[in-house]
């Protein structure tokens, strides 16, 4: 019989690439979405590439309320907990966006050690696993925690207040359920759906010509395919039970990001500027502008995370990011949203 797999979160970029890749391994899904409404969407999405049959099915439970957690667990044997709460990055109240996060976690790993599930990977970020500020100089890995600081970010304090909560949780329980958590970098690639972009705007923006340059900031471009497998590798090796893998792809400029669209796109790509924008410039900009505000801390970035311990460990290997970046472009206009 085929195992069980809870992926939360079903309407997401992440979690819809989950659905595809499970089904394609020939588990049986069961994701949670809102409400029945949703369902429909979902099954959709996933239906592009993969016929989900009946092994796709669908439990409504929110991250903000305990309701429908216990019985999204039952006879499961893992969880990709991949969904978070919507929120505001901009927003002064950084509450707003951290607790929904944190006791989003808390209670989809309770509910699952309450079942007695066997594994729970639960996606973090890159950005729980940082210095202070991108412009120190160095390669950091899992070892390293940000530090929780209230100059940073809402969604960074998010990501780092989350996946300390879900370890704390895990280091008072004693029983069968293991806790593993991948940390990805900025999360690009084909779309499944117009109705869901995910995290493919940025690439959407310079493909409509909303950026009038590109700013010096570097992405650790992992493609949203590569960190599926990611994922399934962590909940399937008994050497990860316990860990935190980073996932964050190649290192690129965005301007690299303009110049491969250019090259490889032609006349598709006529709007992407490749004109590097002068940092002075990007931070007077911010100053009118509070989209621009959360990415000032990353000009000029020199840190930069390793996956030696993904690869070695789990033998994962990501794409170059030119090549997902090319991609996700392509996967954007043939879905008319660029």
């Amino acid at each position: 019989m085929a195992e069980t797999v809870v992926v939360t979160g079903g309407t997401g970029y992440v979690a819809g690439w989950a659905i595809v890749a499970l089904v394609e391994r020939g588990y049986t899904v069961r994701t949670t979405v809102r409400t029945s409404g949703k369902e429909k969407a979902v099954r959709d999405a996933v239906a592009s590439v993969v016929d989900p049959g009946d092994r796709l099915s669908f439990v409504h439970a929110d991250l903000l309320r305990d309701e429908g957690w216990d019985a999204a667990m039952t006879g499961v044997d893992c969880v990709l907990h991949v969904a978070s709460p919507l929120g505001d990055e901009r927003s002064k109240d950084a509450e707003a966006l951290i607790v929904p996060a944190r006791d989003g976690a808390l209670r989809v790993i309770g509910a699952a050690t309450r079942a007695g599930v066997r594994r729970v990977v639960m996606t973090s970020a890159a950005n729980a696993a940082s210095p202070a500020s991108y412009t120190s100089e160095g390669v950091t890995d899992e070892t390293l925690w940000t530090i929780d600081d209230p100059s940073l970010s809402a969604y960074r304090r998010s990501k780092t207040l989350a996946e300390k909560a879900a370890w704390d949780l895990m280091a008072d329980y004693d029983g069968p359920t293991e806790l593993t958590t991948v940390l990805p970098g900025a999360v690009f690639g084909p779309i499944l759906t117009a109705d869901n972009i995910g995290s493919t705007q940025i690439i959407q923006r310079m493909l409509q010509g909303k950026t009038r340059g590109a700013p010096k900031i570097g992405l650790e471009v992992v493609d949203v395919r590569d960190l599926v497998d990611l994922h399934i590798r962590a909940m399937t090796s008994p050497d990860a039970a316990g860990q935190r893998f980073l996932g964050t792809g190649e290192f690129i400029w965005m301007s690299e990001i303009a110049q491969a669209l250019k090259t490889e796109l032609g006349e598709k790509a006529a709007s992407v500027s490749t004109r590097e924008l002068p940092n002075l410039a990007v931070r007077i900009a911010a100053l009118f502008d509070p989209s621009l505000r959360a990415i000032t801390i990353s000009l000029g970035r020199r840190n930069r995370h390793s996956t030696a311990k993904a690869e070695r460990v789990l033998g994962w290997k990501p794409r170059p990011a030119a090549r997902t970046a090319v991609e996700c472009a392509e996967s954007l206009i043939a879905h008319g949203v660029a």
